[in-house]
């Protein structure tokens, strides 16, 4: 889970939030009662990316199949004018 700190907090105590994160805790910087950054462990974007494409794909695979015919290759590079 993670914990709200304002900037103005992260800033004073941030050798103490690297300590808390280096064990595994993440923090929100908040500005003016904003979310404006986080501070996570180094590897904890790692999923993130699998996540997004695990759903990218979940979502193209709900997507009907359009059949928009054959193109020419000058058509694909026509210009509009």
């Amino acid at each position: 889970m993670e914990e709200a700190v304002s900037a103005a907090d992260a800033n004073r105590k941030f050798s103490l939030i690297l300590r808390s994160v280096r064990e595994g805790h993440s923090y929100v910087v908040t500005s003016h009662g904003r979310p404006v950054a986080r501070i996570v462990p180094a590897g904890g974007h790692e999923g993130v990316a699998t996540g997004a494409r695990a759903a990218l794909l979940a979502r193209l695979a709900r997507q009907p199949v359009v059949n928009a015919g054959r193109w020419s290759r000058d058509e694909l590079y026509e210009d509009e004018r």
